[in-house]
């Protein structure tokens, strides 16, 4: 099998595919997977429960973060195509014998590369005829490693790609977007539903650690090129469900001044205040105001911290703590990561910067080691100095499963390979300890914003302290399972405290919304236990079918 063939798929189609349209089959990595499994600490269903917060027990959140690319791709392409995601040998065995696929499509990870595997025995022992294509992050390893398990590798935009290989012309009119919502739930009970927004691809600013900046050198790939493209994508989950909710993915959001110029612009036209989450940079935000960006309805933040003496160019801007406090102190909720394991670290400098972030309070808090991820410039540094630890050297596939920002891969110039995975453990553990389950600091941030915009002369600002107003009304119910069942006792009295102010502000509890309490008491004891017995914790398969590509 020829690089080329891998690589380069064809511009048409062979005649005996031309009978009738190619049947194609996307899928995730089966289930189960997760530590018990043979997997890596940190892999799992579940970003914020996995690697956010892991150590808030019943008090994580939960989501389960499906392989959405697949989608998108399903959405764009004349085909028919079936996407499952997350089925068990069992129901993937199932599909291919009743499928008749002309082509599988694998989407996987650097971490879940042995998965990806099982998946092709699978498909080739019981839909021999199929040809495989691997997608994913975990493309990124060289074709010597990745050629005995596919007949084609995508390693770009995957619209494009499968358009061609699959004999059809380019797109005329832009992508088509594909409904995809995520649901939250805390303690076992749906609280919200996420329209996930699939704005681009990619980073210009290219962190030497950064996988998916630099899987497409750099470049930032515009799935939605203008603000009204990404507020056209708001409207249509607005139409199915007026109080959704919003995540854009895109690696910068904010970076594009003109693209968020034209989206801010048109929320303000809509005239109704909205709740999305978004990526953002120190750099980025620092263009503008927290009054911009409320009214704009992003009031969430993914904002890299990484370390003081980093060096990042995306962390040049408003100081840190300016910024961190002005969003808090507007109602904004902040999701700050930070990396452990540069060399200027040691022990003291890591907790020296740990004191700093706490002292931010954002409310919630990613830990990640600086790691070696297949692809990046620091993977090709480390290989060049022969920085990789010996057992990882030695041993590729524990390098690509370890490959997830939970093991110290790298060789340190003072600090030992348990000593760094030590002080991660410790910092999840302290911001958990110390300033609480996040589900309370993002009640505490909307409370702030309650109170700083309800009276302000801004009609967007004032709508929008009265959607927070809802929404604090709404988290009632969890106060009394957070005082006894807080971490300890300042956290109980911080949630009393916290529980206080807004009855204050927004009046008492109704009879109703004290029976909710005790309910809740009740899911979060429910909760425990599928955590502690290991209940009911792998999602189940979702399959959705497109054809022309519409969701049927």
């Amino acid at each position: 099998m020829s690089t080329a063939l891998l690589t380069e798929p064809a511009a048409s189609v062979s005649a005996s595919s031309k009978v009738r349209e190619p049947r194609v089959l996307f899928t995730s990595v089966c289930k189960p997977i997760r530590e018990r499994h043979g997997d890596a600490p940190s892999v799992g269903y579940e970003l914020l429960h996995g690697q956010i917060t892991r150590a808030q027990g019943i008090f994580s959140p939960r989501a389960v973060h499906r392989t959405y690319g697949l989608d998108f791709i399903a959405a764009n392409l004349d085909s028919p195509v079936t996407v499952l995601h997350y089925p068990s040998k069992d129901e993937l065995i199932r599909e291919l014998k009743t499928g008749d696929y002309d082509y599988v499509g694998i989407s996987f990870i650097l971490a879940t590369f042995h998965h990806m595997k099982e998946a092709v025995k699978i498909i080739r022992e019981h839909s021999p005829k199929s040809r495989i294509i691997l997608g994913g992050y975990g493309t990124v390893l060289p074709d010597s490693e990745l050629a005995p398990y596919g007949d084609y590798i995508c390693r770009e935009e995957g619209v494009g790609f499968t358009r061609r290989l699959l004999g059809q012309p380019p797109l005329e009119n832009g992508f088509a977007h594909p409904r995809v919502v995520s649901k939250l739930k805390l303690f076992s009970k749906q609280v919200s539903s996420t329209g996930m927004i699939f704005a681009g691809l990619g980073c210009p600013n290219g962190c030497d650690f950064c996988c998916t900046s630099h899987f497409f050198k750099r470049q930032h790939i515009k799935l939605l090129p203008t603000g009204k493209d990404v507020f056209n994508v708001v409207r249509m989950y607005l139409d199915e469900n007026p109080d959704s909710q919003f995540t854009i993915l895109d690696e910068d959001f904010l970076l594009d001044h003109k693209r968020f110029c034209e989206f801010r612009d048109e929320v303000k036209k809509h005239g109704k205040p909205l709740s999305i989450f978004a990526f953002a940079s120190v750099k980025a935000l620092s263009r503008w105001t927290i009054e911009e960006l409320v009214e704009s309805g992003i009031d969430g933040f993914w904002i890299g911290y990484e370390g003081t003496r980093s060096g990042y160019s995306k962390q040049q801007g408003r100081p840190v703590a300016e910024l961190f406090h002005d969003i808090n102190s507007n109602g904004g909720t902040i999701l700050s990561s930070m990396i452990l394991g540069f060399d200027y670290q040691n022990p003291e400098i890591i907790r020296q910067e740990f004191e700093g972030l706490m002292a931010l309070r954002p409310s919630f808090t990613q830990f990640l080691i600086y790691g070696y991820t297949y692809g990046t410039p620091l993977a090709d540094r480390v290989r060049k100095e022969g920085l990789l630890r010996e057992e990882f050297a030695a041993n590729p596939e524990l390098t690509y499963k370890s490959s997830t920002g939970f093991a110290s891969m790298i060789k340190h110039p003072t600090m030992s390979r348990a000593e760094v995975e030590r002080l991660q453990e410790w910092c999840f553990d302290e911001d958990y300890q110390r300033l609480g389950p996040s589900i309370y600091r993002t009640i505490e941030a909307w409370y702030k914003g309650y109170m700083k915009h309800r009276g302000s002369s801004n009609p967007m600002l004032r709508v929008k302290a009265e959607q927070w107003a809802k929404e604090l009304r709404k988290c009632y119910p969890v106060f009394l399972a957070g005082r006894l069942f807080g971490p300890n006792r300042n956290i109980s009295a911080y949630i009393q405290e916290l529980e206080y102010n807004i009855y204050k502000e927004i009046g008492a509890p109704t009879a109703s919304e004290r029976a909710l309490s005790v309910a809740a008491l009740a899911a979060a004891g429910w909760t425990k236990l599928k955590l502690s017995a290991g209940l009911f914790q792998h999602p189940r398969l979702q399959r959705n079918l497109y054809v022309k590509g519409q969701l049927q």
